[in-house]
């Protein structure tokens, strides 16, 4: 089976989601509720892990929440008033089961499951390391790791090893835990993935967005802060910051795609932001145009801010069906096409004849823009404009989205002009990223230290990349033993 879906193939792929409870009963029916309000960061697989105060019991699946975790049965099996789940695409390690989080293990202190958002930058080096001093593996997810080095820390008691483990790590994560001591759950010092904490009752409540607290009727609390762990025990809860004080670096896509637009981040409207993004771009980049048109969903925001700004009627020139979701037509270009059409259809009878300005929220490797620039074109459009709702997006991500490697990214080969080309547009334009910063409140972006994580549009990367400068290195030295040989 494949996607009918022609705006899937070309995005950044969502990095995970994860939700925790505790002092809950049935918490694993709540977990499964907020798991199915982040199922947009992904789609792969989902897991959840109980404990009863006695023992602990996990269920992990491939496939979406609804249809693993919506029968009676398997939430019965999931007993205890601590749940913690996890839904992934695989940033790291491969999709089979045994990758699915959380990941749980039998340690000398009792059990502990892990549900991880993010991606650490060292984990090849670490695992080398641990596999050398025997360490034995039964992932391929850098978040094993993490397990691996609580069980070898020489420190005393749970608390204090898996802060030692977190010292040693690298890049990106947030953290929910579960331990018979209770729940731990953190991010790194730079808060690049987000974690929210809420409160239902006297229960606590952890979830990559807001809108996870929404769907369970939770209270929005505060933000977990960078470099923070909370640890509850049942209901009651305290606050301590193991690290160095850095000044944060969250992820900016967070705003341009990843999180739902309902979501609350960093005390930002996601909604709001996309919006004021669009009236950046609007500013920066006019046109004189009859219609804007958002690439669906994701479009939508930063389309209505855009026409806002610009005068220009926002009309829905592309129309979603949200009854299709995969098909079982067999792969095949022309029939390929005709599903296409199943999911996204150009409203003809609007843009025919019609100068229309596209708004989509980010451009990867640009077969997506060519699609949609050519379904307007058969749809009769007398000029096709696209306007991108982030910057070029010149770098790959190791912090916990699934980039492709620099080499095929459209930004990273061609100049606008060789990308307007490529999409065959009669225009194309990008906010800039200071226009980006201005949607976030600030009057631009800060040369030394900005207060985002970008890396994906500058190449500043905001912590070591261990593994990827150790994967350069090789490969230039097995470059430099071939010119030699």
């Amino acid at each position: 089976m494949f996607s009918t879906n022609p705006f899937d193939d070309d995005k950044l792929r969502e990095e995970c989601g994860i939700f925790g409870v505790s002092g809950a009963d049935g918490a694993a029916a709540l977990v499964a509720l907020g798991l199915h309000a982040l199922q947009h960061r992904g789609q792969e697989a989902a897991g959840i892990s109980s404990f009863d105060g006695v023992q602990f019991h996990t269920h992990r699946a491939m496939g979406h929440v609804a249809g693993n975790f919506d029968r009676p049965d398997v939430i019965e099996a999931l007993p205890g008033a601590a749940a913690v789940g996890h839904v992934r695409y695989s940033t790291s390690g491969e999709t089979a089961l045994r990758n699915v989080q959380p990941l749980y293990a039998e340690l000398a202190s009792g059990g502990f499951a892990v549900a991880h958002n993010g991606n650490l930058s060292n984990a090849l080096r670490l695992r080398k390391d641990l596999v050398r001093t025997g360490s034995i593996f039964q992932s391929t997810s850098d978040t094993e790791v993490i397990i691996h080095l609580v069980a070898t820390s020489n420190y005393r008691t749970l608390l204090d090893r898996f802060i030692d483990a977190l010292k040693q790590v690298e890049g990106a994560y947030s953290l929910i835990c579960m331990t018979p001591e209770g729940m731990i759950a953190c991010r790194d010092p730079l808060g690049i993935r987000p974690l929210v904490m809420g409160k239902l009752g006297d229960s606590v409540i952890f979830a990559s967005e807001t809108v996870a607290l929404d769907v369970v009727g939770a209270e929005y609390v505060r933000d977990v802060e960078p470099g923070e762990l909370v640890i509850v025990k049942g209901t009651e809860l305290r606050s301590i910051r193991p690290f160095t004080p850095n000044a944060p670096r969250p992820c900016i896509f967070e705003y341009v795609y990843f999180s739902r637009p309902d979501s609350i981040s960093g005390g930002n409207s996601v909604y709001s932001v996309r919006k004021a993004i669009g009236a950046e771009l609007a500013i920066e980049n006019p046109v004189d145009a009859d219609l804007v048109i958002p690439v669906p969903d994701s479009g939508v925001p930063a389309a209505i801010g855009y026409a806002q700004q610009s005068g220009i009627p926002f009309e829905l020139g592309i129309i979603r069906s949200h009854y299709v979701g995969r098909t079982f037509i067999q792969p095949g270009d022309k029939v390929r096409h005709l599903g296409v059409k199943l999911k996204h259809n150009a409203n003809r009878a609007l843009i025919e004849g019609k100068r229309i300005v596209l708004i989509d929220d980010s451009i990867v490797r640009g077969t997506t823009s060519l699609k949609i620039v050519q379904m307007m074109r058969d749809a009769g459009a007398a000029e096709v404009h696209m306007r991108i709702a982030s910057p070029p997006t010149r770098h790959s991500c190791f912090y916990g989205v699934d980039t492709p490697e620099r080499a095929k990214l459209l930004a990273a080969k061609l100049d606008l002009g060789g990308m307007t080309e490529y999409i065959q547009a009669d225009s194309l334009a990008f906010v800039s990223i200071d226009g980006l910063y201005k949607a976030l409140g600030e009057a631009e972006r800060a040369a030394v230290r900005p207060k985002y994580c970008d890396a994906c549009f500058t190449g500043d990367y905001p912590t070591p990349l261990t593994d990827q400068d150790e994967t350069r290195t090789v490969d230039q030295l097995a470059m430099l033993e071939e010119r030699v040989g």
